[in-house]
């Protein structure tokens, strides 16, 4: 493709002119941007990191957002304002969960982390217990069902309070208990379990487990946070690499067997469409997998393999980012009529921020993107640390109006999460650079 059309395309996409029919496909992007909106200080660079507007800054908005949480009952799903009971504590409630250790972590801040030990202490009284929607601070431990990898990353916070309780020097006596309890959720991930009645609506789990991948692999976009998310910090709680291969291992599998173009993935195979949220999960699983993989060179079939697909994707995104910072529902095609989704902007926002960091990606060139993203979130963060435009949770679709009709929620963990990831990534990167 010449650079004169590549230009084009990316125009194009940028414009957010209408692009009819969804089976054309996506075009990579150059990472070209515009010029965003002058800062008020003229001496900040338009892909600086470090230096924000008051009241924009990773400090004022991670201690909030946190703090919303600490002090909030469970979701159902994710959403925190609904009236229906939850259970069982699933997905997005843990990717808060991890949100919040990491930016409390990455902050110094030893109260906050203390405080979310303690929340997440109420796990460990009773396993069955009356739940009130959204009043009860946590819910039952949950157990294998069906639909397991949303329920299974449950075991990713013990894990991690075991690992950095650890590193702190804490007592193996003190701890274990929360070893003990991770290492149930990514163990059982690879054991077929007896009872047929928890395969029974899974795609294919003996096949997937005689090719010693997990029996939960379903092939959906969400498992490449979901599953790699678990043994990743069951790797780093007991130093054991079977974890972390595992990881590795399905990870590819992923790559190799979901469609989609150009770096992006169409939200299922029968769904042709570019969801934002849905790739926002590998977004931010492949460079989470490439911080974590270990340095040695047995695993540089696997970090080759991600970070050329990660930074495919990150110059796909980069074309498709809205003058605002934020990307649409759907990443393309765009009729003009598709609206700023914030739960996957924020992933694609952290998934850069990452790169940056790390050195996987230009700093010019995707720092400007990431700094538009964290600017734009700010604009549908409300005073109380809720953030508006988060889309409900969303099956495979049929159709442009089904996605662009969704409901849009507020304070939605979805969103909640990946905002947390956002500040604790730079908050990091700002400690690096001091």
């Amino acid at each position: 493709m010449s650079k004169i059309l590549k230009l084009f395309l990316l125009g194009i996409a940028l414009a957010g002119l209408c692009v009819a029919g969804c089976s054309e496909k996506a075009t990579t992007g150059t990472g070209v941007k515009p010029k965003p909106t002058p800062e008020p200080d003229p001496d900040v660079e338009e892909y600086d990191l470090i230096t924000f507007p008051d009241r924009k800054d990773p400090k004022t908005v991670g201690e909030g957002v946190v703090n919303l949480f600490i002090r909030s009952g469970n979701s159902n799903w994710g959403d925190m304002h609904s009236s229906k009971k939850s259970s069982l504590t699933s997905y997005p409630d843990i990717c808060a969960w991890l949100g919040a250790f990491w930016y409390a972590e990455a902050a110094g801040n030893n109260g906050l982390f203390d405080q979310l030990v303690a929340k997440f202490d109420q796990f460990l009284e009773v396993d069955d217990k009356s739940i009130e929607p959204n009043k009860s601070l946590v819910t039952q431990i949950p157990r294998t069902e069906n639909n397991a990898v949303d329920y299974n990353i449950f075991g990713a916070v013990p894990l991690h309070i075991y690992y950095v309780k650890k590193q702190r020097g804490a007592a193996e006596a003190d701890i274990k208990k929360y070893l003990d309890l991770g290492l149930r959720y990514a163990d059982q991930q690879w054991e077929l379990p007896t009872e047929k009645k928890y395969l029974e609506k899974m795609k294919d789990p003996e096949y997937y487990h005689n090719l010693g991948y997990s029996y939960q692999t379903r092939l959906w976009i969400d498992d490449m946070f979901m599953i790699t998310a678990l043994q990743a910090q069951a790797y780093l709680a007991t130093g054991d690499e079977k974890y972390i291969e595992r990881a590795a291992k399905e990870m590819i599998l992923y790559l190799d067997e979901l469609p989609g173009e150009n770096g992006v993935f169409y939200h299922a195979p029968t769904a042709k469409f570019f969801w934002a949220r849905g790739n926002g999960w590998m977004a931010v699983g492949m460079p989470e997998m490439l911080r974590m993989l270990p340095k040695s060179a047995k695993y540089d079939v696997y970090r080759n393999r991600i970070l050329t697909e990660y930074k495919k994707m990150m110059a796909t995104l980069s074309a498709y980012q809205y003058d605002s910072g934020l990307w649409g529902q759907l990443i393309y095609p765009n009729q003009g009529d598709m609206w700023e989704e914030t739960s996957g902007s924020a992933m694609f926002t952290y998934a850069m921020i990452l790169g940056v960091k790390n050195g996987w990606l230009d700093e010019k060139t995707y720092g400007t993107v990431a700094r538009k993203g964290w600017l734009g979130l700010q604009s549908y963060l409300q005073t109380n640390f809720e953030i508006r435009n988060v889309c409900c949770g969303t099956g495979a679709g049929s159709s442009y109006a089904y996605y662009r009709d969704r409901e849009k929620y507020t304070g939605d963990l979805h969103g909640q999460a990946a905002v947390m990831w956002c500040a604790y990534a730079l908050t990091e990167l700002a400690n690096e650079r001091k």
